[in-house]
């Protein structure tokens, strides 16, 4: 039977049966460019997947997160090589440690590639070199310098002798328990940590520390096709890497947001922001929004402050700004406190990260553009504070003191009497005489009764 007629039987005859043969030979013809994007998609799965990630500033929890799961994807997508991408001045132990176990137990084979030229591999990024399946740097490109430093709040710690050595035994084993298994020479790899040594491309290929130079990814690619590697369990693997795709991994949204928190600038930003919010909700209850929002900064702004190396002194002159500020508000100083807060929040802001992990700080620009507004709202709420104390209050009896009102009948010295205050009548008293209709200003409030003093005395007492 033909395709026409087997149409025809199955949608039938007549105006709705063409009809549907309408709709059934569209839909037939909308499936067929649906599947050609497919076909096309397969052909081009044949080749080779390269998966490259980028491991390009200070290696931290969040940047091991990434790796591991570009690791993991790569693995899913039975990618013929990992290629990672290194430029960094170094970072944390732990993190660093995390990233070269993965690299280590990876199931597809992992390049880490120091580049572009000019990019260095220091400190931890020399550990995570050493560690991939094949070692690679740039023209022009350094690694080293991987002695251990200890520091909390950004200042390195002296430790003595004993405990200078151990730390360093401690990292030399590390890097021997992987690098000799890659092939590598442990015995210059580690004047890196002891001496603190460096390389340059050239030497760290004559020092057996990298398997080879190239001038790009795709330059890479082409000198390890065909190559043989041996993996760490002892398995051998040969790469095939002709017209292979390169395809980047790319930071998760969660991963890029709280990757953006840990830069030095939008932590400053955040802690005064949740430094002025919380200023604001204390000092002015129940405005709400503020207190959310400084709140929640200030949470963000601890969680960036867990992972980078901020130092105390900073934090205590940002501390001595806040505190200048208020001062500012309640002494008359001619603006020399405010100036003062000024320059100690600026050079807070210059200190508040500073360590071997970090390339810069807080910038210039971010700590003036944050700190001018800060010291304005600040001063001036702490003048509003300082001014409520002074207002009289507008609610309950308390508000009728300094009130005027209308003696309705005659206040004998010491004798009460009723007046008019706001339209109520009240008990009152004077210590002076008052004619019934004139008017009284109230001095104090006792219980149900008013203490009150002839206007024209009032007026008087008060010239």
């Amino acid at each position: 039977m033909s395709a026409y007629r087997l149409v025809q039987r199955v949608c039938g005859s007549g105006r709705f049966g063409a009809l549907a043969r309408a709709i059934l030979c569209g839909a037939c013809i909308a499936a067929a460019f649906l599947v050609l994007p497919s076909a096309t998609a397969d052909e081009h799965s044949t080749n080779p997947l390269v998966l490259q990630l980028h491991l390009d500033r200070e290696v931290e929890p969040v940047l091991a997160t990434y790796i591991d799961e570009g690791i993991a994807d790569a693995a899913s997508r039975r990618a013929a090589l990992v290629l990672i991408t290194m430029d960094t001045p170094g970072g944390l132990g732990e993190s660093m440690k995390d990233i070269i176990q993965h690299i280590l137990t990876s199931p597809v084979p992992v390049a880490v590639y120091v580049s572009p030229t000019g990019a260095r591999g220091a400190s931890a990024g020399f550990f995570i070199l050493l560690s991939a399946d094949v070692a690679a740097m740039a023209p022009a490109t350094h690694t080293g310098a991987a002695s251990p430093v200890i520091s909390i709040g950004g200042f390195q710690l002296q430790v003595d002798e004993t405990m200078r050595r151990k730390l360093f035994n401690d990292t030399t084993a590390f890097l021997r328990s992987y690098s000799e298994k890659r092939g590598r020479n442990p015995t210059l790899a580690e004047t890196a940590v002891t001496d603190a040594k460096a390389f340059t491309e050239k030497e760290a290929l004559d020092g057996k520390l990298i398997d080879l130079i190239a001038s790009s990814p795709e330059d890479l690619l082409r000198q390890l096709d065909g190559r043989t590697l041996t993996r760490f369990d002892g398995t051998k693997t040969v790469l095939t890497l002709k017209n292979a795709s390169i395809s980047s991994f790319q930071l998760s949204a969660r991963q890029s947001f709280l990757a953006r928190i840990v830069e030095p600038d939008v932590f400053f930003v955040l802690l005064m922001v949740g430094a002025l919010g919380l200023y604001t909700e204390f000092t002015h209850p129940g405005m709400v929004a503020p207190g959310v929002i400084g709140g929640i900064c200030a949470v963000l702004a601890l969680y960036a402050m867990h992972i980078l190396p901020v130092n105390f002194a900073g934090v205590m002159l940002i501390l001595l700004a806040v505190a200048l500020f208020i001062l500012e508000a309640k002494f008359t100083s001619h603006g020399v406190l405010a100036i003062g807060g000024i320059i100690s929040m600026m050079l807070g802001a210059m200190f508040l990260i500073r360590s071997p992990l970090t390339s810069g700080g807080v910038s210039l620009g971010v700590a003036l553009a944050a700190t001018l507004p800060f010291a304005l709202i600040t001063v001036f709420l702490m003048r509003l504070v300082l001014r409520s104390r002074s207002w009289k209050s507008t609610t309950g009896r308390e508000e009728l003191i300094g009130e005027e009102g209308i003696a309705i009948s005659g206040l004998g010295a010491g004798a009460e009497g009723m007046i008019r205050v706001h339209g109520e009548l009240w008990q009152a008293v004077s210590p002076r005489a008052v004619p019934e209709g004139r008017p009284v200003r109230v001095r104090s409030v006792e219980g149900l009764k008013l203490h009150v003093e002839p206007e024209e005395a009032a007026v008087t007492e008060n010239k």
